[in-house]
């Protein structure tokens, strides 16, 4: 979240950034539970300092005149009459609080300068494209077609058994799509110098408020019933990234979370409700409810974080390109910019099967703002003081969507898929395909 100073200092600058998001700051309401808190405390010190006085009038009142029991008495009454009013401001106070927490809870982050003005992902700006959209000598078929030969691609069978937006992979598909998690993986930890991470797939509320998708996005998440109080994770994100909250990374930190940067890849499923999507993409594999992503994670010095997310998002093109997939890099706008991030690019691959790049990373940095949320600092040498650390991630990449675009990609005329280079000694050296 936003810092509460900051945001008393700066009003009507913060207003004027978040306007970029489409976002309007409700500055009454600020000013308005600002005062409140703060009227709530000058209250609270004044009865404190009037308990303090009046313990200390028992003996002015003997002095003057006073029976000690009647002045004990007295003094007993004035006490009790402060406590009573003194647990009442505290409960005020206690809710005056929580609804200000909850004001800056909903207030999303302000984005960096270089984000461009605009509504929609139409306004989204094209920073550069990487190889060439292939001229296939035959119609094209998009991967629910060619996946759809042999049923390795089975959308029916995972509807059967569960409901619509979930798909059965099996034979060739199933080792493709293993094979492809297993490169990223491989090119993150040995190439990029990323460390893996294994976490639990459901996390606790405060986890999901640390990175920003709690409150405001509830709606969005798959939540178990009972009492546990656990969701199902949207993205490993946010359990890799919670792994600092309440934490000061500094030398004496046990679990070797000793100095920035922290870099970490994480594969997982991903389980989203795509409330409000429906409609959009409801054939094949672009918008499942359960999909694979290899996450990258970074936590950095303040002073790294806009280096690191140049380099973060250069590791993602790295496997697009290792894989000789065409791409195109765009910076997203105001409008289409997420709830917490600063700044994102995202990266669209081609799919001929569309005839259109669609999303496959969306790379950000989040400044402060998780951190804040997080508690999560590392200890400044030169001060010896917390700070704030910076927090970055993106999907590197998210499997079923890369799979979509190796099948339609390097599809072939007789039906077959080429497999890319990189993938055949993952996948026993086979050099084809036969959807």
């Amino acid at each position: 979240m936003l810092d509460a100073k900051y945001l008393r200092d700066n009003l009507d600058e913060v207003k004027q950034l978040l306007q970029k998001k489409r976002y309007e700051l409700d500055l009454e309401a600020f000013k308005f539970l600002d005062a409140k808190r703060k009227q709530s405390d000058i209250e609270t010190q004044q009865l404190l300092s009037e308990r303090k006085k009046a313990s200390k009038q028992i003996g002015e009142l003997v002095r003057n005149g006073t029976p000690v029991d009647e002045a004990k008495q007295t003094v007993n009454d004035t006490l009790k009459e402060i406590d009573a009013r003194l647990d009442d401001l505290k409960n005020e106070s206690r809710q005056v609080q929580h609804d200000f927490q909850e004001l800056l809870m909903h207030i999303p982050n302000t984005p960096d300068d270089c984000v461009p003005e605009g509504a929609d992902e139409c306004a989204n700006r094209e920073v550069f494209t990487w190889g060439k959209p292939r001229n296939f000598d035959f119609e094209i078929k998009d991967h629910i077609d060619l996946g759809a030969v042999k049923h390795e691609l089975d959308f029916d069978l995972a509807s059967k058994l569960t409901g619509s937006r979930f798909t059965v992979m099996r034979g060739q598909m199933a080792a493709m799509h293993r094979a492809l998690t297993q490169f990223m993986l491989n090119t993150h930890i040995n190439e990029h110098g990323y460390q893996e991470i294994y976490v639990p797939y459901m996390v606790n509320s405060e986890s999901l408020r640390g990175t920003g998708q709690l409150p405001k996005f509830e709606e969005d998440l798959f939540k178990l019933e009972g009492e546990s109080n656990y969701y199902l994770i949207p993205t490993a994100e946010v359990p890799v990234t919670n792994i600092l909250r309440d934490t000061i990374v500094d030398n004496n930190d046990k679990r070797g979370f000793d100095k920035l940067p922290l870099k970490f890849t994480c594969h997982s499923p991903c389980f989203r409700s795509e409330a409000g999507s429906y409609g959009r993409d409801v054939r094949g594999l672009i918008r499942q409810h359960q999909f694979e992503k290899v996450e990258l994670v970074q936590m950095v010095h303040p002073d790294d974080s806009a280096q690191a997310l140049e380099e973060l998002t250069g590791h993602a093109e790295a496997i697009l390109q290792k894989l000789e997939l065409p791409y195109r890099k765009v910076i997203l706008c105001g409008g289409d910019l997420s709830f917490s991030a600063k700044r994102t690019y995202d990266l669209e691959v081609w799919l001929p099967g569309q005839d259109a790049y669609r999303e496959i990373s969306s790379c950000s940095s989040f400044g402060d703002y998780q951190a804040r949320r997080m508690k999560a600092r590392f200890r400044n040498p030169e001060t010896g003081k917390p700070e704030l650390i910076h927090t970055l991630n993106g999907s590197g990449l998210a499997v079923g969507r890369t799979l979509v675009a190796v099948l339609e990609n390097h599809q072939n005329a007789d039906g077959s898929i080429t497999v890319p280079e990189v993938l055949r000694p993952l996948m026993g050296g086979v050099e084809k395909i036969n959807c």
